[in-house]
Order: C-alpha cells, then sequence, then structure tokens
C-alpha cells in the first residue's frame, strides 16, 4: 500500500476501535457480558463499513450462522482500495468488562490480504516477550529454560523476571513450576492479548507470556509484537476430530507445527490498533464525564515501526452525560 494510504487507514481503524470501546464502555460493571460484546460488535462493524479498504475478517466472532456480526469471511469496508485481511476482538475481556475490572480493550490488526494465518476458535499455547529478550525463548523448551533465558537476556536475576498468566484451573501445573523456579507472576483474569503486548512495555514490570489461550487473539497478538519488535510462538492444541476438520477446511495444513511470528502474520505491512475499555497495563479505560468521553488507544504499523499513543476527547457524547447543575 502507498505510504499515505497506510497512513490514512491506521487512523481509520482507531476510530474504529474507539467507537467499539465507548459503546462497551457503558457496560462496564453493570454484569452483562454478552450487551457490552453486542454493543461493542455493532459499533466496529457500523464505523468498518465506511472505511476505503475491501476487507475480509479472518479472525471474527465464528461462522456466520453463530454470529450475525463480523463473522468469518465477512466483507467489510466500502469495496474500494487496498485488500485486507482484517483480524478482530471488539471485546477481548468481557467478563472483566461486566464485572468492573482491569485489562479488557478493543482491538484490531491488519494486513495485506492472505498474510493472517486462519486460525480456528480453538486454544493455542504461547509464549512471548518483548524486544529486549527476542531470540532467548523456545515453546519446545522447558518452562525453568526459557525463564532463564529471558532472565540472562534482559540481564535481571531469576527471581526479579515477572510472567504473565491468565488465571486459570488448566494453568495451576504452569504456575506451580513458575513459582518453584523463583519468579514472579501476574495472574490476570481475561485479555491474553494485552497480557501478551505488556511484555514490550517497560513500564508494565512484565517479561515474559507463558500458558494457553484462544488462537483467535494470538494470531491479533502476534500482529501487535510483530510491531513492537518483540517475538511470539504458538502451537494450535487442537482437541478432537471436529476442530482438526475445521483446522484443515481453513488451509492449516500442519496443525502441530510451532508458530512462529511470520507464520501467524506473514507480511511487513501489518497495523494494529487497540482502545481501552477499562484500565491496563498499557491503555487507560474509558471514561465518561462533562467534558466529553476520554478514549486511551494505540496504533502501530509495523512497517514503519511507529507506536502512537492517542488521548481523544469525544465531545459528540457530551449531553449523554451530563445532567443540568443545581443551583
Amino acid at each position: 500500500m502507498p505510504k499515505m494510504v497506510d497512513r490514512n487507514l491506521a487512523l481509520e481503524f482507531v476510530r474504529v476501535t474507539e467507537a467499539a470501546a465507548m459503546a462497551a464502555g457503558k457496560w462496564v460493571g453493570k454484569g452483562d457480558k454478552k450487551a457490552a460484546d453486542k454493543a461493542a460488535t455493532e459499533a466496529m462493524r457500523k464505523r468498518f463499513n465506511v472505511i476505503g479498504m475491501d476487507g475480509t475478517v479472518v479472525i471474527g466472532e465464528g461462522e456466520r450462522d453463530k454470529a450475525p456480526m463480523l463473522f468469518i469471511g465477512e466483507k467489510i469496508g466500502s469495496g474500494d482500495g487496498p485488500q485486507l485481511d482484517i483480524a478482530v476482538d471488539p471485546l477481548e475481556g468481557t467478563n472483566m468488562t461486566a464485572l468492573g475490572g482491569n485489562n479488557a480493550i478493543s482491538v484490531l490488526a491488519s494486513a495485506p490480504k492472505g498474510t493472517l494465518l486462519h486460525a480456528p476458535d480453538t486454544y493455542m499455547n504461547k509464549i512471548a516477550v518483548g524486544p529486549e529478550a527476542k531470540g532467548s525463548i523456545d515453546l519446545d523448551a522447558s518452562v525453568k529454560e526459557n525463564i532463564k533465558a529471558v532472565s540472562e537476556k534482559v540481564g535481571k536475576n531469576v527471581e526479579d523476571v515477572t510472567v504473565i498468566i491468565l488465571d486459570r484451573e488448566r494453568h495451576q501445573r504452569l504456575i506451580k513450576e513458575v513459582r518453584s523456579i523463583g519468579a514472579r507472576i501476574r495472574l490476570i483474569g481475561d485479555g491474553d492479548v494485552a497480557g501478551a503486548i505488556a511484555t514490550c512495555s517497560p513500564d508494565s514490570g512484565v517479561d515474559m507470556l507463558l500458558g494457553s489461550g484462544g488462537a483467535p487473539e494470538g494470531v491479533i497478538a502476534a500482529c501487535a509484537i510483530k510491531c513492537l519488535g518483540g517475538e511470539f510462538q504458538g502451537r494450535l492444541m487442537l482437541q478432537n476430530a471436529k476442530e482438526k476438520e475445521r483446522a484443515r477446511k481453513m488451509g492449516i495444513k500442519k496443525p502441530d507445527k510451532k508458530l512462529a511470528i511470520n507464520d501467524l502474520a506473514n507480511s511487513d505491512n501489518v497495523m494494529f490498533a487497540a482502545t481501552g475499555v477499562t484500565d491496563g497495563p498499557f491503555l487507560k479505560g474509558v471514561r465518561f464525564d462533562c467534558n466529553g468521553t476520554r478514549t486511551h488507544s494505540v496504533v502501530m504499523r509495523s512497517s514503519s515501526k511507529t507506536i502512537r499513543y492517542i488521548e481523544a476527547i469525544h465531545k459528540g457524547e457530551l449531553e449523554e452525560h451530563c445532567y443540568p447543575r443545581r443551583i
């Protein structure tokens, strides 16, 4: 894509995640994750369709008959412009949004047509690190070997290495092993895309991500980490014959393959955008007040290696959140 088109699309994508985040933000703490997800999805879809592109959703909400909006294979955009693979998660962290917890974001990634892995809706075993630890990890190595390698690469004692892990029953053995090695753990209730990205932020205090999470989220995280210069590896965890058949139909010929970052996002022209819904390690959540609705977003492009944080005030939301002061 021409550089000007690329830059314009990046800013348009931020507007997409802002719209989704603001829609979901109205449901924070209200206990209804389905309503929050629906609101984010509807807002994202509406905004996508005014963008000058010929986009196809390759990571989305599911099959057409299971998800009426942003389903895998759906065409989005005006139909004119660059042909793009689009990966979306209108609300990553539905539980955290419903509970009023941390780490919920609206997120999307794009790359030229045919360059993003069409990941089935299954689990993926993942490991991720930031730029300083790039080249030190191996998904096939032991937990101890990886933590030690990262500690040596970044110049920390093992006891000072922090590993971010989803707080799930399936990770109890992993958690026990990491603690037995002496490393620190930051458990998160939801949102391993944000967790993976946190490894690339010096201010987050996170050195690596370990554990399993959604495969679609793995592709999205890989796009962000590619823009940030870190490293991500994954392997699909297909549970049964049905999942294996689905993976085959999606073009995955070697389901047991260890996937490097270029297997997940095979382009030097990846774009990534995210807006915070609730506060997290690298983005602040949506704020509603009488000065407007405030959003905090990030947009990245791998081609230019640029990372832009955008704080916006949306004045159009003023009336909804303000009431006349009593005198």
